[in-house]
């Protein structure tokens, strides 16, 4: 081939090459998609069939660190004061080691959960952290267990008011002091440092509280126990309890899940004042089913029960009439409780404790915890039921009464009580006997006996009647000394004349004082003066007796029977038949001619 025939043939060839480049084919369209940013980068052009791929390599091994999750990492390095952590991202994270305080045991390769703190620090460093990473897991979990009901384990780190303070999941959580155990808690010391399982019973969004319970968990398995127990409950089944709690009127017994109460009074045959002197907290003992409702949810039981009756060992030779001692167990207001045996009490009755008829109370005679000796008076072994009787032990003062207190026999003794219409007084232990109001005094009127002596006061007295079968006293204090009345009964006599002072002027009359047992009264119009003028308080006059009652301490005067010759003859006709004893009775009601005398007066005076 020629020369110019080969160099045709490259022109051709060039001429192609460049008709086929797409800036010569078309300069404006080339310039106007051309990548001036590449150019100037230096960056070559990449299909987009490779983009694509490392698109996806990317999606699938690294994390969107602009997403605010929580994400797994792995420690790769682990520094004075870091942890260096691996998520898969553009570069490794920094978590402090202060989060990893609670697992000292953290090393190279551990799995650890993390939250993107910071995406790029100053110096473009990732920043994780763990301990927001756990609390957002923690409260994930515990939502999660109070939903579901799923048990947790919790440590207890502290005591607080009301409760404890247990950690789960990282949160501290809130354990009530009566969440704790179905028993009650007496040392909550002994709880803390420990691992227990919970149940998370409350959570409260708004205040990120969180409440939970160790009960709760133990309640179920009772509640399984309960059932098992009740089914099997039976009236004098005798059964194995714990001391759950002790109170003043009985004590709590744990069956294993079920609560009974013995009841004080069936804890022994014998008078108790406090549970706590026959059982104590935590003390296992046998007990007797004696009772049960309908749906078995209270629990009589019974602790004595499983001893016999000690009325049942009682010697069965003891008998009525049989002397005891016993101790004083407890006193009432009718008489004091003997305990003669354990668990065998008998009652002395307060009248049995002295042969005085005046009553007291039984506490004058003994006190709780006396010992004292006593006659057997009832004994009632079916009903076991005995009285008891301590003034059996001495004499009947009321034996030989009319030796010692004869009729007419004169005595000391001491007021006792009262009563409306007369004074008890006592003689000697045993025999008290009964002034009437009538019999204290010949001189003073006595409303009530108050008014005229005290109880405690010693009063003479004399023995006016006896009557041994009723046990009665009559006595009388006014017979200890003589009537004053018999003297003036002829001093004060009918007709005698004496000299006084107008007291009070009255309804009807007026008083005048003798001396200070007699008081005269005067009608009015007895009190009429020579002149026609009526005698006034304070003045001073003689007076005649027209009236003299004994019986009834009555003593009528008259001034003006003193200067009327009429009045005068009457009086001294009524004086003279009184002298002679021909009437019983000389009262100016029941003398006629008195009677007249002042039918006359009344009349002239109108």
């Amino acid at each position: 081939m020629s020369e110019e025939t080969k160099n045709t043939d490259v022109q051709e060839v060039e001429k192609k090459a460049v008709a086929e480049t797409p800036q010569q084919a078309n300069p404006e369209q080339f310039l106007k998609d051309f990548n001036w940013h590449n150019y100037e980068e230096g960056i070559d052009p990449i299909a987009d069939s490779k983009l694509e791929e490392f698109e996806k390599l990317v999606a699938e091994n690294f994390v969107d660190t602009l997403n605010d999750e929580v994400v797994d990492g792995t420690v790769i390095n682990i520094t004075d004061r870091d942890a260096i952590i691996d998520i898969n991202a553009k570069s490794e994270g920094v978590i402090s080691l202060n989060e990893f305080r609670y697992n000292p045991d953290l090393k190279v390769g551990d799995k650890v959960e993390v939250l993107i703190d910071v995406r790029e620090d100053a110096t473009g460093q990732l920043i994780l952290s763990h301990r927001k990473a756990r609390v957002i897991k923690a409260w994930d979990r515990v939502n999660g267990a109070h939903d579901t009901g799923e048990i947790v384990n919790g440590f207890v780190k502290c005591r607080t008011k009301g409760g404890m303070i247990v950690d789960v999941f990282g949160i501290e959580a809130f354990l009530p002091g009566s969440q704790i155990d179905v028993k009650p808690i007496r040392d909550y010391d002994a709880y803390v440092g420990k691992t227990m399982e919970f149940k998370v019973v409350k959570i409260n969004h708004e205040f990120k509280n969180v409440v939970v319970s160790h009960k709760a968990l133990i309640e179920a398995d009772i509640e399984e126990q309960k059932k098992e127990i009740i089914g099997q409950l039976e009236k004098g089944q005798v059964l194995e309890g714990t001391v759950k709690n002790v109170t003043s009127y009985g004590v709590f017994v744990d069956l294993g899940g079920v609560d009974g109460l013995v009841h004080i009074t069936d804890l022994s045959w014998s008078r108790i004042n406090h549970p706590n002197e026959i059982v104590e907290l935590d003390q296992k003992l046998n007990v007797v089913i004696l009772d049960f409702d309908e749906a078995k949810t209270r629990i009589q039981l019974g602790l004595k029960q499983l001893k016999p009756h000690p009325w049942e060992a009682l010697d069965k030779e003891l008998k009525v009439g049989d002397k005891v001692k016993g101790k004083v167990v407890v006193i009432a207001d009718y008489g004091a409780f003997i305990e003669v045996e354990e668990g065998v009490e008998g009652l002395i009755h307060v009248s049995e404790m002295s042969w005085s008829t005046h009553l007291r109370s039984a506490q004058d005679f003994v006190k709780v915890g006396d010992q004292v000796e006593a006659v057997i008076l009832t004994l009632d072994r079916e009903e076991r039921k005995m009285s008891l009787g301590i003034k059996q032990l001495t004499p009947d003062p009321w034996t030989d009464i009319t030796t010692k207190y004869p009729v007419g026999s004169k005595h000391n003794g001491i007021v006792r009580n009262f009563t409306n219409f007369g004074v008890f007084v006592e003689l000697e232990e045993g025999i008290d006997g009964l002034i009437y109001i009538s019999d204290l005094s010949w001189t003073k009127k006595i409303k009530h006996p108050s008014d005229f002596t005290n109880v405690g006061d010693k009063l003479d007295v004399i023995v006016l009647e006896l009557d041994v079968e009723g046990r009665k006293l009559s006595l009388g204090h006014k017979q200890t000394e003589d009537n004053p009345w018999d003297k003036y009964e002829g001093e004060f006599a009918l007709g005698t004349k004496h000299t006084a002072t107008i007291g009070e002027i009255v309804d009807k009359g007026a008083t005048i004082d003798f001396n200070e047992d007699v008081v005269a009264f005067v009608p009015s119009r007895h009190l009429e003066k020579e002149d026609g003028s009526k005698l006034k308080k304070g003045d001073e006059a003689e007076f005649q007796i027209i009236e003299f009652n004994k019986e009834f301490k009555r003593v009528v005067a008259s001034h003006t029977a003193l200067f009327k010759e009429e009045e005068a003859k009457i009086v001294k006709q009524a004086a003279k038949k009184a002298a002679t004893g021909s009437a019983e009775k000389t009262t100016l009601g029941d003398i006629d001619a008195l009677a007249d005398l002042k039918a006359k007066m009344e009349k002239g005076g109108n």
